[in-house]
């Protein structure tokens, strides 16, 4: 089907997917980019395409669109030629042993940073709190490299959820500069079941969370530098904890 008039219905649903409130209501979103499409469908989250070309690329339902209609629809300065209609996946419980909590994390770019990081050093499940950036912000979706298909990732009450993994055996951790542990001199024997928890950019981890941690960690650096961007931190974090 070739779709060229931005009054379409189709279009014009899509387009409400720019926003959170109708990604909720939908239950959908939509990524840009060939590479971003090829991995919601190696994941089977790939509903349909939209595409400039008129070539088939993925067995799903596919509308040829009007360069207009891909530059209306696309977030980016330069809009790409393929576009990707997904369902979202919601998981039921909470599994793993590794798991890794963002209380308000605000920044895109850190949320994918995190979120790639997670996959490549072990992490089984991501928990973000109800205030952290929408993991479905186009943004978040081209930083995570698809990487965000290859990881539960699930919004949770953070203190009723970090209570439940206290009740369920699960060590909480934190991070303090002045009172933590030497990320490199962490006794990992004592973590086979951890909830690490990473803050906000501005102010951390909040002070009713703190409170619930079992310990902190920090690492160790100049002291020409004050402190590290949450992505860089939470990635050095996990690596320790993974090696």
């Amino acid at each position: 089907m070739f779709i060229t008039s931005l009054e379409n219905e189709k279009i014009k649903k899509l387009l409400k997917l720019q926003k959170k409130k109708y990604r909720d209501l939908e239950n959908k979103y939509y990524v840009e980019g060939y590479h971003l499409v090829q991995e919601a469908f190696k994941a089977g989250v790939l509903l349909e395409v939209l595409q400039i070309d008129e070539a088939p690329y993925f067995e799903v339902d596919t509308y040829v669109v009007s360069e207009e209609i891909m530059k209306k629809l696309s977030t980016t300065d330069t809009p790409t030629n393929i576009i990707g209609v997904c369902r979202k996946i919601d998981y039921d419980e909470i599994k793993g042993n590794h798991l890794l909590l963002l209380d308000e994390i605000q920044d895109p770019g850190n949320l994918g940073t995190i979120i790639r990081s997670a996959v490549a050093f072990g992490v089984d499940m991501i928990l973000l709190s109800r205030n952290t950036v929408d993991l479905y912000n186009s943004k978040v979706l081209r930083s995570t490299q698809g990487l965000y298909c290859h990881i539960p990732i699930v919004s949770v009450d953070s203190v009723p959820t970090i209570n439940s993994l206290k009740e369920n055996g699960y060590k909480i951790c934190g991070t303090d500069v002045t009172g933590g542990i030497d990320i490199r001199n962490i006794n990992k024997s004592e973590l086979t079941k951890y909830c690490l928890i990473m803050g906000n950019e501005g102010n951390g981890v909040s002070r009713e969370i703190k409170e619930l941690c079992d310990c902190n960690f920090y690492i160790p650096m100049s002291n020409d530098v004050e402190s590290l961007n949450v992505g860089v931190a939470c990635s050095i974090i996990l690596y320790e904890l993974e090696r």
